[in-house]
Protein backbone atom coordinates (compact mmCIF):
# COMPACT_ATOMS: atom_id res chain seq x y z
CA UNK A 1 0.00 0.00 0.00
CA UNK A 2 1.17 3.53 -0.75
CA UNK A 3 1.35 5.71 2.35
CA UNK A 4 1.53 9.50 2.25
CA UNK A 5 3.05 12.20 4.40
CA UNK A 6 3.29 15.96 3.95
CA UNK A 7 4.06 19.12 5.92
CA UNK A 8 1.49 21.60 7.12
CA UNK A 9 1.25 24.56 9.47
CA UNK A 10 1.57 23.54 13.12
CA UNK A 11 -0.91 26.31 14.00
CA UNK A 12 -3.66 24.95 11.79
CA UNK A 13 -3.51 27.18 8.70
CA UNK A 14 -4.63 25.66 5.40
CA UNK A 15 -2.19 24.26 2.85
CA UNK A 16 0.03 21.23 2.40
CA UNK A 17 3.58 20.84 1.12
CA UNK A 18 5.61 17.88 -0.06
CA UNK A 19 8.34 16.65 2.28
CA UNK A 20 10.89 17.68 -0.34
CA UNK A 21 9.48 21.21 -0.62
CA UNK A 22 11.80 23.69 1.06
CA UNK A 23 9.31 25.19 3.51
CA UNK A 24 10.11 25.66 7.19
CA UNK A 25 7.52 28.27 8.15
CA UNK A 26 3.85 28.69 7.25
CA UNK A 27 3.49 31.28 4.45
CA UNK A 28 0.33 32.60 6.14
CA UNK A 29 1.14 32.94 9.85
CA UNK A 30 4.90 32.36 10.03
CA UNK A 31 4.53 29.42 12.41
CA UNK A 32 6.60 26.28 12.05
CA UNK A 33 5.43 23.54 9.72
CA UNK A 34 5.20 19.93 10.91
CA UNK A 35 4.94 16.56 9.23
CA UNK A 36 1.51 14.95 9.04
CA UNK A 37 0.76 11.39 7.96
CA UNK A 38 -2.24 9.77 6.32
CA UNK A 39 -3.18 8.01 9.53
CA UNK A 40 -6.26 6.35 8.08
CA UNK A 41 -4.21 4.55 5.44
CA UNK A 42 -1.68 3.52 8.09
CA UNK A 43 -4.57 2.08 10.12
CA UNK A 44 -5.41 -0.25 7.23
CA UNK A 45 -2.54 -2.32 8.56
CA UNK A 46 -3.21 -3.69 12.03
CA UNK A 47 -1.15 -2.65 15.02
CA UNK A 48 0.10 -6.22 15.48
CA UNK A 49 1.16 -6.33 11.82
CA UNK A 50 3.15 -3.09 12.19
CA UNK A 51 4.87 -4.42 15.29
CA UNK A 52 5.71 -7.70 13.59
CA UNK A 53 7.11 -5.86 10.55
CA UNK A 54 9.28 -3.60 12.70
CA UNK A 55 10.58 -6.58 14.67
CA UNK A 56 11.43 -8.45 11.45
CA UNK A 57 13.47 -5.51 10.16
CA UNK A 58 15.15 -4.49 13.40
CA UNK A 59 18.95 -4.36 13.13
CA UNK A 60 19.07 -6.55 10.01
CA UNK A 61 21.25 -5.89 6.96
CA UNK A 62 18.69 -5.11 4.25
CA UNK A 63 19.16 -1.48 3.15
CA UNK A 64 17.73 0.75 4.45
CA UNK A 65 15.45 -1.20 6.79
CA UNK A 66 18.12 -2.39 9.21
CA UNK A 67 18.47 1.17 10.48
CA UNK A 68 16.54 1.91 13.65
CA UNK A 69 14.98 4.85 11.80
CA UNK A 70 14.38 3.40 8.35
CA UNK A 71 12.96 0.20 9.77
CA UNK A 72 9.97 2.47 10.51
CA UNK A 73 10.11 4.13 7.08
CA UNK A 74 6.33 4.19 6.54
CA UNK A 75 5.89 6.20 9.76
CA UNK A 76 8.76 8.57 8.94
CA UNK A 77 9.16 9.37 5.22
CA UNK A 78 7.15 6.85 3.21
CA UNK A 79 7.72 8.46 -0.19
CA UNK A 80 11.50 8.62 -0.28
CA UNK A 81 13.27 6.38 -2.78
CA UNK A 82 15.47 3.82 -1.05
CA UNK A 83 18.43 4.64 -3.29
CA UNK A 84 18.41 8.20 -1.93
CA UNK A 85 18.47 7.18 1.72
CA UNK A 86 21.70 8.21 3.46
CA UNK A 87 22.02 5.89 6.43
CA UNK A 88 24.91 5.18 8.77
CA UNK A 89 22.99 2.43 10.56
CA UNK A 90 21.64 4.82 13.17
CA UNK A 91 19.40 3.77 16.03
CA UNK A 92 19.34 0.34 17.59
CA UNK A 93 21.13 1.74 20.64
CA UNK A 94 21.48 -0.02 23.97
CA UNK A 95 18.72 0.24 26.55
CA UNK A 96 20.93 -0.08 29.61
CA UNK A 97 19.34 -1.55 32.72
CA UNK A 98 20.79 0.73 35.41
CA UNK A 99 19.89 -1.66 38.23
CA UNK A 100 22.66 -0.70 40.62
CA UNK A 101 22.24 3.01 39.94
CA UNK A 102 18.47 2.85 40.40
CA UNK A 103 18.76 0.91 43.65
CA UNK A 104 21.12 3.57 44.99
CA UNK A 105 18.27 6.11 44.84
CA UNK A 106 15.48 3.77 45.89
CA UNK A 107 14.14 2.86 42.44
CA UNK A 108 13.77 -0.68 41.12
CA UNK A 109 13.33 -0.25 37.38
CA UNK A 110 15.59 2.45 35.92
CA UNK A 111 16.89 2.24 32.35
CA UNK A 112 19.17 4.54 30.36
CA UNK A 113 18.64 4.75 26.61
CA UNK A 114 22.16 5.15 25.26
CA UNK A 115 21.35 7.35 22.26
CA UNK A 116 24.95 8.52 22.13
CA UNK A 117 26.08 5.06 21.01
CA UNK A 118 25.46 6.13 17.43
CA UNK A 119 27.71 6.92 14.48
CA UNK A 120 28.51 10.54 15.37
CA UNK A 121 27.98 10.01 19.09
CA UNK A 122 24.57 11.58 19.70
CA UNK A 123 20.83 11.19 19.16
CA UNK A 124 21.04 13.81 16.40
CA UNK A 125 21.84 11.01 13.93
CA UNK A 126 18.21 9.82 14.16
CA UNK A 127 16.94 13.03 12.60
CA UNK A 128 19.91 13.82 10.40
CA UNK A 129 19.56 10.64 8.35
CA UNK A 130 16.06 11.75 7.34
CA UNK A 131 17.04 15.33 6.58
CA UNK A 132 20.14 14.52 4.53
CA UNK A 133 18.26 11.78 2.68
CA UNK A 134 15.62 14.35 1.71
CA UNK A 135 18.35 16.69 0.46
CA UNK A 136 19.86 13.82 -1.50
CA UNK A 137 16.52 13.17 -3.18
CA UNK A 138 16.03 16.87 -3.95
CA UNK A 139 19.48 17.07 -5.56
CA UNK A 140 18.99 13.86 -7.53
CA UNK A 141 15.67 15.23 -8.79
CA UNK A 142 17.48 18.30 -10.14
CA UNK A 143 17.17 20.70 -7.20
CA UNK A 144 19.82 23.40 -6.71
CA UNK A 145 21.18 23.02 -3.18
CA UNK A 146 24.69 24.36 -2.68
CA UNK A 147 25.11 23.33 0.97
CA UNK A 148 23.28 22.19 4.07
CA UNK A 149 23.69 24.56 7.04
CA UNK A 150 23.19 24.44 10.77
CA UNK A 151 23.84 26.37 13.94
CA UNK A 152 25.08 24.06 16.64
CA UNK A 153 26.29 23.62 20.18
CA UNK A 154 28.28 20.64 18.95
CA UNK A 155 26.26 17.51 18.32
CA UNK A 156 24.13 18.76 15.41
CA UNK A 157 27.23 19.91 13.55
CA UNK A 158 28.96 16.57 14.09
CA UNK A 159 25.97 14.63 12.81
CA UNK A 160 25.35 16.89 9.82
CA UNK A 161 29.02 16.75 8.84
CA UNK A 162 29.12 12.95 8.96
CA UNK A 163 25.96 12.40 6.92
CA UNK A 164 26.85 15.03 4.34
CA UNK A 165 30.35 13.59 3.98
CA UNK A 166 28.84 10.15 3.42
CA UNK A 167 26.51 11.54 0.74
CA UNK A 168 29.07 13.86 -0.89
CA UNK A 169 27.01 16.97 -0.05
CA UNK A 170 28.60 20.23 1.14
CA UNK A 171 27.95 21.20 4.77
CA UNK A 172 28.41 24.51 6.60
CA UNK A 173 28.28 24.67 10.40
CA UNK A 174 28.15 27.75 12.61
CA UNK A 175 29.36 27.28 16.18
CA UNK A 176 29.60 29.68 19.13
CA UNK A 177 33.31 30.34 19.61
CA UNK A 178 34.85 28.66 22.68
CA UNK A 179 31.47 27.32 23.86
CA UNK A 180 31.62 23.68 22.73
CA UNK A 181 33.95 20.87 23.69
CA UNK A 182 37.07 20.40 21.57
CA UNK A 183 36.04 16.80 20.97
CA UNK A 184 32.81 18.00 19.36
CA UNK A 185 34.61 20.73 17.41
CA UNK A 186 36.95 18.30 15.71
CA UNK A 187 34.12 16.18 14.30
CA UNK A 188 32.86 18.57 11.58
CA UNK A 189 36.44 19.61 10.88
CA UNK A 190 37.50 16.00 10.33
CA UNK A 191 34.49 15.31 8.11
CA UNK A 192 35.36 18.24 5.83
CA UNK A 193 32.60 20.72 6.68
CA UNK A 194 33.13 24.44 6.41
CA UNK A 195 33.33 25.16 10.15
CA UNK A 196 32.76 28.75 11.30
CA UNK A 197 33.26 29.75 14.94
CA UNK A 198 31.31 32.94 15.63
CA UNK A 199 31.83 35.37 18.49
CA UNK A 200 28.29 34.89 19.80
CA UNK A 201 26.12 32.25 21.48
CA UNK A 202 24.00 29.52 19.89
CA UNK A 203 21.02 31.83 19.50
CA UNK A 204 23.20 34.31 17.60
CA UNK A 205 24.42 31.55 15.30
CA UNK A 206 20.83 30.46 14.76
CA UNK A 207 19.73 33.95 13.72
CA UNK A 208 22.44 34.06 11.03
CA UNK A 209 21.63 30.58 9.74
CA UNK A 210 17.91 31.36 9.50
CA UNK A 211 18.71 34.53 7.53
CA UNK A 212 21.02 32.78 5.06
CA UNK A 213 18.71 29.78 4.54
CA UNK A 214 15.94 32.04 3.29
CA UNK A 215 17.87 31.44 0.05
CA UNK A 216 16.71 27.94 -0.91
CA UNK A 217 20.18 27.05 -2.21
CA UNK A 218 21.21 26.71 1.45
CA UNK A 219 19.18 24.04 3.20
CA UNK A 220 18.39 24.44 6.91
CA UNK A 221 19.38 21.49 9.10
CA UNK A 222 18.32 22.65 12.55
CA UNK A 223 15.23 21.26 14.26
CA UNK A 224 13.18 24.10 12.79
CA UNK A 225 13.16 21.60 9.94
CA UNK A 226 10.39 19.09 10.73
CA UNK A 227 12.20 16.20 9.04
CA UNK A 228 14.59 16.09 11.99
CA UNK A 229 11.66 15.54 14.32
CA UNK A 230 10.41 12.63 12.20
CA UNK A 231 13.63 10.69 12.59
CA UNK A 232 13.99 11.46 16.27
CA UNK A 233 10.47 10.26 17.10
CA UNK A 234 11.58 6.70 16.29
CA UNK A 235 13.42 6.61 19.63
CA UNK A 236 10.00 6.29 21.29
CA UNK A 237 9.01 3.39 19.06
CA UNK A 238 12.37 1.69 19.62
CA UNK A 239 12.14 1.97 23.42
CA UNK A 240 8.71 0.32 23.45
CA UNK A 241 9.95 -2.28 20.97
CA UNK A 242 12.90 -3.10 23.25
CA UNK A 243 10.44 -3.64 26.11
CA UNK A 244 8.47 -6.13 23.97
CA UNK A 245 5.92 -3.40 23.19
CA UNK A 246 5.28 -2.41 26.80
CA UNK A 247 5.17 1.30 27.66
CA UNK A 248 7.40 2.63 30.46
CA UNK A 249 5.89 4.87 33.12
CA UNK A 250 8.32 7.78 32.72
CA UNK A 251 10.62 9.21 30.05
CA UNK A 252 13.15 11.83 31.19
CA UNK A 253 14.96 13.80 28.49
CA UNK A 254 17.36 16.79 28.59
CA UNK A 255 15.94 19.86 26.85
CA UNK A 256 17.75 22.63 24.98
CA UNK A 257 16.27 23.54 21.59
CA UNK A 258 13.37 21.23 22.57
CA UNK A 259 13.20 19.30 19.31
CA UNK A 260 13.94 15.99 21.01
CA UNK A 261 11.30 16.27 23.72
CA UNK A 262 8.84 17.21 20.97
CA UNK A 263 9.84 14.23 18.84
CA UNK A 264 9.65 11.76 21.71
CA UNK A 265 6.16 12.93 22.62
CA UNK A 266 5.00 12.73 19.01
CA UNK A 267 6.35 9.20 18.71
CA UNK A 268 4.25 7.98 21.61
CA UNK A 269 1.16 9.84 20.40
CA UNK A 270 1.50 8.28 16.95
CA UNK A 271 1.86 4.78 18.37
CA UNK A 272 -1.28 5.26 20.43
CA UNK A 273 -3.19 6.56 17.42
CA UNK A 274 -2.22 3.45 15.46
CA UNK A 275 -3.23 1.15 18.32
CA UNK A 276 0.31 -0.05 18.98
CA UNK A 277 0.10 1.13 22.59
CA UNK A 278 -2.88 1.81 24.83
CA UNK A 279 -1.39 4.33 27.26
CA UNK A 280 1.18 7.09 27.34
CA UNK A 281 4.18 7.54 29.63
CA UNK A 282 4.67 10.73 31.58
CA UNK A 283 7.27 12.93 29.93
CA UNK A 284 9.85 14.96 31.85
CA UNK A 285 11.96 17.67 30.24
CA UNK A 286 15.08 18.49 32.25
CA UNK A 287 16.86 21.82 31.80
CA UNK A 288 20.05 23.33 33.18
CA UNK A 289 19.14 26.04 35.70
CA UNK A 290 21.36 28.46 33.76
CA UNK A 291 19.43 27.84 30.51
CA UNK A 292 15.87 27.19 31.63
CA UNK A 293 13.24 29.14 29.65
CA UNK A 294 10.89 26.14 29.47
CA UNK A 295 11.16 25.52 33.22
CA UNK A 296 10.22 29.15 33.86
CA UNK A 297 7.23 28.77 31.56
CA UNK A 298 6.22 25.54 33.34
CA UNK A 299 6.09 27.42 36.65
CA UNK A 300 3.38 29.63 35.10
CA UNK A 301 1.41 26.62 33.91
CA UNK A 302 2.76 27.34 30.41
CA UNK A 303 0.63 30.49 30.31
CA UNK A 304 3.57 32.42 28.91
CA UNK A 305 6.93 31.61 27.39
CA UNK A 306 9.73 34.15 27.27
CA UNK A 307 13.18 33.58 25.73
CA UNK A 308 16.17 34.32 27.94
CA UNK A 309 19.88 34.85 27.45
CA UNK A 310 21.30 31.47 28.40
CA UNK A 311 23.98 31.50 31.06
CA UNK A 312 27.09 29.36 31.00
CA UNK A 313 26.51 25.72 31.86
CA UNK A 314 28.49 22.51 31.88
CA UNK A 315 25.69 21.09 29.73
CA UNK A 316 26.89 23.08 26.72
CA UNK A 317 24.75 21.18 24.21
CA UNK A 318 21.58 22.56 25.82
CA UNK A 319 22.88 26.06 26.56
CA UNK A 320 20.03 27.65 24.60
CA UNK A 321 17.82 30.52 25.72
CA UNK A 322 15.48 30.83 22.75
CA UNK A 323 14.52 27.26 21.73
CA UNK A 324 12.89 27.04 18.31
CA UNK A 325 10.61 24.15 19.26
CA UNK A 326 9.19 25.67 22.44
CA UNK A 327 5.56 25.81 21.29
CA UNK A 328 5.63 22.26 19.95
CA UNK A 329 7.30 21.00 23.12
CA UNK A 330 4.70 22.62 25.34
CA UNK A 331 1.93 20.95 23.31
CA UNK A 332 3.35 17.45 23.70
CA UNK A 333 4.21 17.96 27.36
CA UNK A 334 0.57 18.81 28.00
CA UNK A 335 -0.53 15.73 26.05
CA UNK A 336 1.77 13.47 28.09
CA UNK A 337 1.04 14.99 31.52
CA UNK A 338 4.53 16.41 31.43
CA UNK A 339 6.82 17.92 34.03
CA UNK A 340 9.72 20.32 33.54
CA UNK A 341 12.54 20.23 36.09
CA UNK A 342 15.87 22.01 36.36
CA UNK A 343 19.33 21.19 37.70
CA UNK A 344 22.09 23.40 39.06
CA UNK A 345 25.67 23.03 37.88
CA UNK A 346 26.67 21.14 41.02
CA UNK A 347 23.66 18.82 40.67
CA UNK A 348 24.54 18.12 37.03
CA UNK A 349 28.15 17.20 37.78
CA UNK A 350 27.30 15.13 40.85
CA UNK A 351 24.52 13.17 39.13
CA UNK A 352 26.75 12.29 36.18
CA UNK A 353 29.59 11.22 38.50
CA UNK A 354 27.33 9.00 40.62
CA UNK A 355 25.96 7.32 37.49
CA UNK A 356 29.50 6.73 36.24
CA UNK A 357 30.32 4.85 39.43
CA UNK A 358 27.73 2.24 38.40
CA UNK A 359 29.15 1.65 34.92
CA UNK A 360 27.80 4.54 32.88
CA UNK A 361 29.88 7.33 31.31
CA UNK A 362 27.39 10.15 31.18
CA UNK A 363 27.65 13.38 29.24
CA UNK A 364 26.70 16.54 31.18
CA UNK A 365 23.35 16.79 29.36
CA UNK A 366 22.49 13.32 30.63
CA UNK A 367 23.61 14.59 34.05
CA UNK A 368 20.78 17.14 33.83
CA UNK A 369 18.24 14.37 33.24
CA UNK A 370 19.72 12.23 36.02
CA UNK A 371 19.57 15.15 38.45
CA UNK A 372 15.89 15.59 37.58
CA UNK A 373 15.39 11.88 38.27
CA UNK A 374 16.93 12.35 41.73
CA UNK A 375 14.49 15.15 42.53
CA UNK A 376 11.40 13.33 41.29
CA UNK A 377 12.38 10.20 43.21
CA UNK A 378 13.05 12.20 46.38
CA UNK A 379 9.64 13.89 46.10
CA UNK A 380 8.03 10.47 45.56
CA UNK A 381 6.52 11.62 42.27
CA UNK A 382 8.24 8.60 40.77
CA UNK A 383 7.27 5.49 42.73
CA UNK A 384 9.83 2.87 43.69
CA UNK A 385 8.49 0.32 41.19
CA UNK A 386 7.80 2.71 38.29
CA UNK A 387 9.65 1.91 35.08
CA UNK A 388 11.78 4.95 34.18
CA UNK A 389 13.79 5.56 31.00
CA UNK A 390 16.40 8.33 31.05
CA UNK A 391 17.46 9.49 27.59
CA UNK A 392 21.23 9.77 27.38
CA UNK A 393 21.67 12.12 24.45
CA UNK A 394 25.39 11.94 23.70
CA UNK A 395 28.46 9.81 24.22
CA UNK A 396 30.39 10.83 27.31
CA UNK A 397 33.65 10.64 25.38
CA UNK A 398 32.67 13.89 23.66
CA UNK A 399 32.98 15.58 27.04
CA UNK A 400 36.22 14.11 28.35
CA UNK A 401 37.37 17.53 29.60
CA UNK A 402 34.24 17.71 31.78
CA UNK A 403 35.15 14.33 33.29
CA UNK A 404 38.81 15.24 33.77
CA UNK A 405 37.90 18.55 35.36
CA UNK A 406 35.51 16.89 37.79
CA UNK A 407 37.91 14.24 39.02
CA UNK A 408 40.78 16.73 39.20
CA UNK A 409 38.61 19.10 41.25
CA UNK A 410 39.05 21.83 38.64
CA UNK A 411 35.44 22.66 37.72
CA UNK A 412 34.70 26.12 39.09
CA UNK A 413 31.99 26.12 41.74
CA UNK A 414 31.63 22.33 41.72
CA UNK A 415 32.11 20.20 44.80
CA UNK A 416 33.64 17.01 43.38
CA UNK A 417 32.13 14.78 46.07
CA UNK A 418 33.08 11.47 44.47
CA UNK A 419 36.28 12.43 42.66
CA UNK A 420 38.61 9.54 41.91
CA UNK A 421 42.14 10.82 41.38
CA UNK A 422 44.88 8.55 39.99
CA UNK A 423 47.61 7.73 42.47
CA UNK A 424 51.34 7.88 41.79
CA UNK A 425 53.42 5.15 43.43
CA UNK A 426 57.05 4.05 43.30
CA UNK A 427 58.15 1.02 41.27
CA UNK A 428 57.66 -1.24 44.27
CA UNK A 429 55.41 -4.30 44.54
CA UNK A 430 54.86 -3.90 48.29
CA UNK A 431 53.72 -0.30 47.87
CA UNK A 432 51.29 -1.32 45.12
CA UNK A 433 49.88 -4.22 47.15
CA UNK A 434 49.52 -2.11 50.30
CA UNK A 435 47.63 0.53 48.36
CA UNK A 436 45.30 -2.05 46.79
CA UNK A 437 44.53 -3.61 50.17
CA UNK A 438 43.86 -0.26 51.83
CA UNK A 439 41.60 0.76 48.95
CA UNK A 440 39.36 -2.35 49.11
CA UNK A 441 37.11 -0.88 51.78
CA UNK A 442 36.56 2.26 49.71
CA UNK A 443 35.21 0.60 46.56
CA UNK A 444 31.75 2.14 45.97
Amino acid sequence: MKYRAWTQCSEGCAGRFELTDIVYHCPQCGGLVEVAHDIESLKNRSASSWMRLFDERYMRTSHPYGSGVWGKKELVFPGIQNENVVSLYEGGTNLFWAERFGNSIGLEDVWVKQSGNSHSGSFKDLGMTVLVSAVNQIINDGGDIRAVMCASTGDTSASLAAYCASAGIAAVVLLPKDKISRHQLIQPIANGSLTLALDTDFDGCMRIVETITKDSRFYLANSVNPLRIEGQKTISIEIVQQFDWEVPDWIIVPGGNLGNVTAIGLGFLMMRELGMIQRLPRLVCAQAANANPLYRSYLTGFEKFEPIVAGQTLATAIQIGNPVSARRAIRVLKDLDGIVEQATEDEIAHAAALADLTGLFSCPQTGVALAALFKLAERKEIAANDRVVVISTANGLKFADFKIGYHAGQLAGIDSKVANKPMTLPDDVDAVLATILSHEAEVP
